[in-house]
């Protein structure tokens, strides 16, 4: 697993001559709908068991929380689980908005 900073991924975001990562929210629905990254999926942190076949093992996933913490978590489970492309946002999506988009909304 890797960790990626909030400029790191906003930079991969950016660039257009690099396939984007699967943008994996793993957050509650209401703090998705408070406030997320463009093109993120939310797929709550307690159903990715349950939706493990959903995600595509050979895809460059970013895993995404409030913090970092439950990322971390699901980025784990999903290697045990075979996944080796993985990513953990550092920071969470609080870093994106303190570091990228400061109009994004905090909580």
């Amino acid at each position: 697993m890797q960790h990626i900073t909030a400029p790191e991924l906003a930079a991969w975001l950016a660039d257009e001559s690099r396939p984007g990562p699967f943008l994996l929210d793993v957050r509650e629905n209401w703090e998705f709908d408070t406030c997320h990254i463009e093109g993120a999926t939310l797929i709550p942190m307690q159903t990715i068991p349950a939706r493990i076949d959903d995600l595509d093992e050979d895809a460059e996933i970013v895993c995404i929380c409030h913090h970092g913490a439950r990322s971390l978590q699901v980025a784990a489970f999903l290697e045990r689980h075979g996944f080796t492309k993985l990513s953990n946002l550092t920071g969470g999506i609080h870093a994106w908005a303190l570091q990228v988009d400061g109009t994004m909304a905090k909580y």
